[in-house]
């Protein structure tokens, strides 16, 4: 008997290592080849992202986009608006309402299909071609709180 977790980018993933009656065999030692580490920044740089907690009040669909969901973010004194490109990485991106995460604030805003983004969304995974996840606090923070 298989004992499936959770269906990912369409890809059955086991709790366990096991072989289908078919005889393929899932391979769980295949480890994620990090990928090469960027040119280096002065310090500097990094202090001039704005980088706070928000919790993600509801999550929408932006119709004109394959891959943008609209998110309302409450940042304590206020709330924005950030498009996120999450659709096709979870198989219900609405899965993250109320959850809080790490956001960028102070980038320009920026039009993508035809609706307007606020920041930016930490999101851990995708690029390196694993299942994502938000970047989140450890417990609960007030909304707003910085990080660095």
């Amino acid at each position: 008997m298989f004992s499936v977790l959770k269906r990912v980018l369409g890809v059955l993933i086991f709790s366990e290592p096991t072989s289908l009656t078919i005889g393929i065999k899932i391979r769980w030692d295949l480890p994620m080849k990090p990928a090469p580490i960027k040119e280096t920044i002065a310090f500097e740089d990094v202090e001039k992202l704005d980088i706070r907690v928000g919790t993600i009040v509801s999550v929408g669909d932006v119709p004109d986009s394959k891959k943008l969901v609209k998110l309302t973010v409450d940042f304590g004194n206020h709330s924005r608006t950030i498009l996120a490109g999450i659709k096709k990485e979870r198989e219900n991106p609405k899965e993250i309402e109320g959850k809080q995460a790490l956001f960028v604030v102070n980038l320009p805003e920026r039009k993508m299909a035809g609706e307007r983004s606020q920041g930016m969304l930490f999101d851990i995974g995708y690029a390196d071609g694993i299942a994502p996840c938000l970047a989140v606090p450890e417990k609960e923070v007030p909304n707003g709180s910085r990080a660095g």
